[in-house]
């Protein structure tokens, strides 16, 4: 039996099977590419669902993360640290907000901004004890928390997990009719991810995120974007609403917030919206904690140099360039994204997405697959055009075998 076997053999039987990962055990990643137990290399094209936009092994996000540990790793938020205010401050600074509630997970994230919606419409709307409503839209994926999949739609997710939390919403992604339609009078905040991740990189159309800025600033309704995924450089722009020239009333971060070293997240907003918590309402032991700070502290002054939203933006059109002439080859059936982000459908002559993304393994890529036929691509903003270019040809011979 091989590393590999051995390795995979004990993860099937001491923990519990949520995950159906690919059969490849990694022991070391630097960059754009991972080695395996066994000595394999592979270029990773998914990055950690854009955890890793700035790579494994960032020397400065690691510099960053051994210079912290070597202070202090933790207070809890029962004191003040040294990094906390100066986190707090460049993140709304960057996000160009107020205020910065942080914890540690994307959902979590999530959960705060849901907290967040109905507090603020209570207090400061007016909306009546209990009435509150968020607008979702289908198809979404904002995390896995029992309040979460009560407003999704994937059964997948959702199946066994009730009784569902009331209290949402659910629209077609996209329809700013249907969107329009669902606001009333005690909405307190429409919640959309500017591109669908999961559900296989979804672009909104043309003029829709800024319908939704116009509708939710017409009828006092808090715009949250989840950016959770799309953030932080990936579609070529520090966010992805600005692409439409957007400004949501809540940023939700995380995943690059903490460059792939720490688990990070956080709640952007103004002072009207954050302002309304009160000491004892929300918290989290690990929230903000000093080692979080230290890292995505490295990971803002990254952004504001501008370079990886250039890349990310310069070779977002190259890799989209040549994923179109797939599609016209006819070797996938829908290509769509935005920046260093794909997701692409395969014919089920080719095969499913995961027997798709298993060759792809053989041949030395790492993607995954969505919803039966589609793989998503999003290596990390530090990938080379060689090795893009490498990639998407192990790609194009998969598909074509």
């Amino acid at each position: 039996m091989t590393s590999t076997e051995r390795s995979i053999a004990a993860a099937e039987q001491h923990s519990a099977h949520n995950y159906h990962p690919l059969p490849v055990v990694v022991a070391t990643a630097q960059g754009a590419w991972m080695t395996d137990v066994e000595g394999r290399r592979y270029l990773d094209m998914l990055a950690g669902y854009s955890a890793l936009n700035f790579g494994h092994g960032n020397r400065r996000l690691v510099a960053a993360a051994k210079a912290q540990l070597d202070r202090v790793t933790l207070t809890s938020r029962a004191f003040h640290h040294d990094r906390f205010a100066e986190f707090c401050t460049e993140l709304a600074a960057l996000c160009g907000m107020e205020m910065v509630l942080p914890m540690n997970t994307g959902a979590e994230a999530v959960e705060t901004a849901v907290k967040t919606a109905r507090k603020w419409g209570y207090r400061v709307k007016g909306v009546p004890d209990g009435r509150a409503k968020i607008v979702v839209a289908e198809n979404n994926f904002h995390g896995r928390t029992t309040t979460i999949v009560s407003f999704s739609t994937d059964q997948e997710a959702r199946a066994d997990f009730g009784p569902y939390t009331p209290g949402f919403e659910i629209v077609p992604y996209g329809d700013l009719a249907a969107l329009e339609a669902a606001v009333d009078e005690h909405t307190v905040a429409v919640l959309l991810e500017p591109i669908q991740g999961e559900a296989g990189v979804l672009v909104p159309p043309p003029g829709y995120l800024a319908g939704v800025r116009r509708l939710t600033t017409e009828r006092n309704v808090l715009f949250m974007a989840d950016e959770i995924q799309s953030g932080l450089g990936r579609t070529g722009r520090t966010f992805a609403c600005e692409h439409e020239d957007v400004v949501p009333d809540v940023y939700i971060l995380g995943k690059a917030l903490g460059g792939g070293v720490v688990p990070v997240s956080a709640v952007v907003s103004s002072r009207e919206v954050l302002g309304v918590y009160q000491p004892g309402e929300h918290g989290s032991t690990f929230g903000g904690n000093p080692l979080a700070c230290a890292v995505a502290l490295e990971v803002i002054a990254i952004l504001k140099s501008g370079e990886y939203q250039q890349k990310a933006a310069e070779l977002g059109e190259h890799l989209h360039r040549e994923l179109a002439l797939l599609a016209g080859a006819g070797l996938v059936t829908a290509v769509r994204g935005r920046g260093l982000w794909a997701g692409i459908d395969v014919p089920p002559a080719v095969g499913t997405g995961r027997e798709v993304s298993e060759r792809l393994m053989t041949q030395g890529v790492l993607v995954k697959d969505t919803h039966g036929a589609t793989i998503r691509i999003a290596p990390p903003l530090v990938i080379t055009k060689e090795d893009l270019d490498w990639g998407l040809a192990r790609i194009r011979e998969v598909l074509e075998g």
